[in-house]
């Protein structure tokens, strides 16, 4: 296709979500290099994102930007050849078993503890805040934190299992409120050497294991943020892990980004650049995988607490960059720049949702209270 019917066919595209080439609306965008447009019409979301870290367009609101072309669904109207190629090699193969379930932590959980402690502040709490009645980032990651404790009904002398324990936030937290002891599991080393030592002084064990060789008794389990990396091949297996290692009578809430629609893979971007062989969940995977062995106590959502969660850590971000970028490097902070910002546009678009769920094996007697 010539150049000229390419830009024209990108131009459309945007004008269509109101976003003009070279214009003066802070969602505009200004473009840099012509070969952009044969980049995003040939490739789409990857396209749109790999030209971004290459410099060749830029927008003042690049969130804004993005939350326009997610809000006008421009994204389904693009290229798809890279999208099938996931989805065939989903199909294809088990993305998330064996040596492949640790690519991820290896791949970006271990990058350096200093990008995210710059980036998630006072605790390194990778997950959407609850900005219920939080005014800050901190304050709003301190809030989810104990609403998760409350929907577990945390009481001293539990024993409780973390799949996916990130830095340890979560059972440092919990032991030092509710005087829980715990068990901490991980694919990340660097995760886990942060989590021992801050975790230190407490009953807290840290590991890094794969989680289906989990099999050992505990009175509550809960996931925060991990479940968007197990795979809809692996839904059945982890909810099969989790009743295997959880009492009777006990509870296990699982905190995750929900998608509206099922699918098997991610985004083409994101999938190459950032979280490799993840997944997000649809409600209908996450209820059917998990029927045969659990009852749905509470079913809690919050997505747009998640772009705000998002906002802040952009924020975050450019004020650290100055002490980051020798290390990091230009195309560095563009990938991550543009990785937050759809992240963002995504759950402000209605997009994405975060959902926080409680099952139980047998059913809480009586019912279960649901907390807010």
């Amino acid at each position: 296709m010539p150049r000229a019917s390419l830009k024209n066919r990108v131009t459309s595209l945007l004008a269509d979500c109101r976003v003009e080439i070279n214009g003066d609306a802070p969602w505009d965008i200004q473009v840099h290099d012509e070969d952009f447009y044969a980049r995003v019409i040939a490739h789409g979301s990857l396209g749109l994102g790999e030209s971004y870290m290459d410099g060749q367009w830029d927008a003042v609101a690049l969130d804004a930007f993005l939350f326009r072309l997610l809000n006008a669904h421009i994204d389904e109207r693009s290229a798809k050849i890279d999208d099938a190629r996931l989805w065939l090699k989903a199909e294809l193969r088990n993305l998330q078993r064996g040596r492949r379930a640790f690519e991820v932590g290896e791949r970006h959980y271990d990058l350096g503890n200093d990008l995210f402690h710059a980036m998630l502040g006072q605790r390194l709490v990778y997950s959407c805040g609850y900005w219920k009645s939080a005014q800050t980032l901190d304050a709003a990651q301190v809030d989810k934190l104990d609403l998760i404790c409350r929907k577990l009904g945390l009481r001293a002398g539990m024993h409780v299992l973390d799949i996916g324990c990130g830095w340890g936030e979560a059972l440092k937290f919990a032991a030092e409120r509710h005087g829980v002891s715990g068990v901490g599991v991980t694919v990340s080393i660097e995760q886990a050497e942060f989590a021992r030592e801050l975790c230190r002084g407490l009953p807290i064990e840290i590991r890094v294991q794969d989680y289906r060789e989990l099999d050992e008794r505990f009175d509550r389990i809960f996931s925060v943020g991990m479940f968007e990396h197990v795979g809809v091949r692996n839904h059945a297996s982890y909810f099969a892990v989790v009743r295997r290692c959880l009492a009777d009578d006990g509870l296990t809430m699982l905190h995750s980004i929900g998608a509206n629609t099922s699918s098997n893979h991610t985004d083409p971007w994101i999938a190459k650049y950032i979280f490799p062989n993840s997944m997000i969940p649809s409600a209908s995977q996450i209820s059917k995988a998990a029927e045969k062995d659990f009852v749905i106590e509470d079913w809690h959502g919050f997505g747009p607490d998640y772009d705000r969660t998002l906002m802040a850590w952009i924020a975050n971000f450019d004020h650290a960059w100055p002490q980051l970028s020798a290390r990091y490097g230009e195309r560095f902070q563009r990938m991550w720049r543009f990785y937050l910002s759809v992240s963002a546009a995504a759950f402000r678009a209605r997009r994405d949702q975060l959902w926080q769920w409680v099952f139980s094996p047998r059913g809480v007697a009586g019912g279960y209270t649901a907390q807010r």
